[in-house]
């Protein structure tokens, strides 16, 4: 068997140490979240009324390229796939065939920002109305701040429409507006809703000085952190730059790429506009799972490791061109008080280099910094800054003799090769409980004639392990059973496993009886019940179990009863303790356990309601599990 089966990694947790934490181990345990809610706010963009004036300035602070970019329809279920691969602790995707990244150079094509210059850092603001009066000349009312954040539905109803008589210092402070609200709604988009930070507004003051800053560098590293943040088990949203990221997917990788209908050939820039306009292709079931398990499957021939190599070099503009060596600069990207590490070190094939084993990532703490307003973070980030300023010394070269198959081995190893299960956590279930099954049965019937004494006390201990192990999983056999496993995306929340379609009054959280059951017209389909045993009154001494039987029995009445029966000997040690009456139901359940004292056991349930009857023998082999259908509970 494919070790993968079982373990789907990683095997060496030297360099994927927060496992535990990763959205990856939730969904192999059966826990769905579903599709995250995706943060960008670009529908409204276009409602922008700038003039050429406000269009020179634009262009000026070095956002010309991101202003073209449309809003294009985000494929959430395709994003939350990509998540489920993102790893914090390299910042890169954890593929099948390798790692894999957005990059400084991905950056630089697709959007069109500069990914060189200074650090976008300033002073953090909890507070808006001072900011905003001296760069604006308007502080928005309370009702459209929260703490140091400004509502984008202020900015726009209040400066998206500049009068053709507007004085110059009138024209600049409208488009020092529409310059927070693009980022505010673009790359630096955030959880909160339509708000964006004003410690923003300060860049914009000067706007020579705006385009000195390296904003593609800032984006890459909010969109590193808004991953990461995703990638965790307890998170449900994603925020970031996510048209670049589900762009760049469809430069990379062959999953869920549009069919676009206009002509591809004459791309412009920035390379995001492949994209715009309408687009055909099959849209049907692609769905979260249907990503995952696309991205679980990937193939090496579904991957464009150099996707940019055949575009015409004449539309990229010089100064993007000047700057593409830093793509592959090992450094340390800073937006305010985020810092995240750009290691191009791992993903050389995105450069159309080998691939050799990478160095070990240095562990950094992750801190959110400035939280009083009026603090200047280039204090605080002394080292992360001197990592940035050495950006040029830090340029990743590739070695040509280096084996890519050392590389795989390794790789493999310290990986997470699966996200979703090969085999549903249902089948899983059954066919442990049929190998159990079959181990007991063997276990039973083998002969102890003619062993010596420890041979004997091998047998009997495996026995004894193997209905100790049957016995501990009657509850939850049966309670799974009555769970639906989710395998379509949908999120199941705790008060919402177990179902009941009665109109009986609700059950208290400590009874010991649950019932989870869907009948259609006559006939009973499904009906499970989870019973609580206290096995600290059951006392099985040195007795030997001989067997643990399923029956379920019913007549040709309304009247029909499920019975489980533990048996030592044969011998009946368990009477009715407690009783459900539902209104609705007509059927019993009797969970009785046989073989001890009968004041031992206490463990009873009767439920009413209809069933249809079920032949009185007991599932032995992994064979009969197989026949059975899928509500059945093997014991």
């Amino acid at each position: 068997m494919d070790l993968y089966v079982t373990n789907p990694g990683p095997i060496d947790q030297s360099v994927l140490y927060d496992q535990d934490k990763h959205v990856s181990s939730a969904v192999w345990e059966g826990q769905e979240r579903g599709a995250l809610r995706c943060h960008e706010h670009t529908s409204k963009l276009d409602q922008w009324a700038l003039t050429q004036k406000q269009l020179d300035l634009v262009h000026k602070a070095g956002f010309g390229y991101l202003r073209l970019i449309p809003a294009i329809s985000l494929d959430n279920p395709l994003i939350s796939a990509l998540v489920e691969r993102w790893r914090r602790e390299t910042n890169t995707f954890h593929l099948n065939v390798g790692e894999m990244t957005v990059t400084l150079e991905d950056v630089a094509y697709l959007i069109g920002l500069a990914i060189d210059g200074e650090p976008v850092m300033g002073v953090t603001y909890t507070m808006c109305d001072t900011i905003c009066e001296r760069l604006l000349g308007k502080a928005p009312d309370h009702g459209s701040t929260s703490g140091g954040m400004v509502k984008l539905s202020w900015l726009k109803e209040s400066f998206s429409h500049c009068p053709e008589d507007a004085t110059m210092e009138e024209i600049e402070r409208r488009t020092r507006a529409y310059l927070l609200y693009l980022v505010g709604s673009t790359i630096f988009s955030t959880t909160t809703g339509n708000k964006v930070p004003v410690m923003y507004l300060p860049l914009f003051e000067d706007f020579d000085q705006a385009s000195k800053y390296a904003w593609g560098a800032a984006a890459l590293s909010f969109l590193y952190r808004a991953l990461g943040n995703a990638s965790l088990k307890s998170q449900s949203t994603v925020s970031g730059c996510l048209t670049l990221l589900q762009c760049w997917s469809y430069y990379h990788l062959d999953i869920g790429r549009p069919r676009l209908n206009q002509d591809s050939i004459h791309v412009s820039f920035p390379l995001v506009l492949k994209w715009k306009g309408k687009q055909s292709g099959p849209t049907a079931n692609r769905d979260l799972i249907f990503y995952r398990k696309a991205l679980d499957s990937l193939k090496p021939s579904d991957v464009e490791w150099l996707p940019y190599i055949n575009i015409d070099c004449r539309i990229i503009p010089e100064d993007i061109k000047r700057s593409l060596f830093l793509g592959r600069s090992k450094t340390m990207l800073i937006c305010f008080d985020k810092a995240e590490r750009h290691l191009p070190d791992r993903c050389l094939r995105q450069y159309g280099l080998c691939q050799s084993i990478p160095e070990d990532v240095q562990r950094w703490e992750r801190k959110s910094r400035g939280v009083d307003g009026g603090v200047d973070l280039s204090g605080k980030m002394e080292l992360e800054l001197n990592e940035w300023l050495d950006r040029r010394l830090n340029i990743v070269e590739g070695d040509e003799g280096v084996d890519e198959s050392e590389y795989m081995q390794w790789y493999m190893k310290i990986t997470r090769r699966f996200v979703g299960r090969l085999i549903p956590l249902s089948s899983e279930f059954q066919r442990m409980h049929a190998a159990l099954r079959d181990i007991a049965l063997l276990a039973d019937t083998v002969s102890t004639q003619g062993m010596d004494s420890q041979q004997t006390e091998s047998v009997t201990r495996i026995r004894y392990i193997v209905h100790e192990c049957l016995r501990d999983q009657v509850g939850t056999s049966m309670l799974a059973s009555s769970i639906p496993q989710v395998e379509h995306g949908k999120r199941i929340r705790g008060k919402e496993m177990i179902r009941r379609k009665s109109n009986g009054k609700r059950r208290r959280k400590d009874d010991p009886v649950q019932c989870h059951a869907a009948t259609e017209g006559d006939q009973s389909q499904l009906c499970s019940a989870a019973v609580e045993i206290d096995y600290s009154q059951l006392c099985l001494t040195d007795a030997e179990v001989d067997d643990l039987q399923l029956c379920h029995a019913g007549g040709d009445g309304v009247d029909a009863q499920l019975h489980t029966t533990i048996g030592v000997d044969g011998t009946l040690i368990c009477h009715p303790t407690d009783e459900i009456d539902d209104d609705d139901d007509d059927t019993e359940t009797c969970i009785g356990i046989t073989g001890v004292d009968p004041e031992v056991c206490h463990a009873h349930a009767v439920i009413k309601g209809e069933d249809q009857a079920v032949p009185d023998s007991s599932l032995k082999t992994s064979e009969d599990v197989e026949q059975h259908n899928d509500y059945s509970i093997v014991v």
